[in-house]
């Protein structure tokens, strides 16, 4: 059984948790662990790149603008949260889980 996204939403915003591993050979998402979404990224965790490499991945990935997406929390912890505007959950799923 597949492990599912645990998408929260809350005044039109939509939380979307996320475990990052920076330094990877490069960046994809790997699949969904403990209900967050798990992205390695090729940038190292120096001066928030791997942060904003993420966040370019998402916004690519979600084919939205990445004014959209918002790094809510966890921004020096490999356990994020990201708040993406101007989507509804069943696309936002559809889009990084399939």
């Amino acid at each position: 059984m597949a492990e599912e996204l645990v998408v929260g939403e809350k005044d039109g915003v939509l939380y979307v948790p996320v475990r990052v591993k920076p330094r990877a050979s490069r960046t994809r998402v790997l699949g969904v662990k403990q209900g967050a979404l798990e992205v390695a990224v090729a940038a190292p965790p120096v001066d928030g790149a791997a942060n904003l490499a993420l966040l370019k991945e998402l916004a690519r990935l979600l084919g939205v603008a990445r004014a959209q997406l918002t790094l809510v929390a966890g921004s020096s912890s490999k356990h994020k949260r990201i708040a993406v505007q101007g989507m509804t959950l069943d696309r936002c799923r559809e889009r990084l889980v399939g």
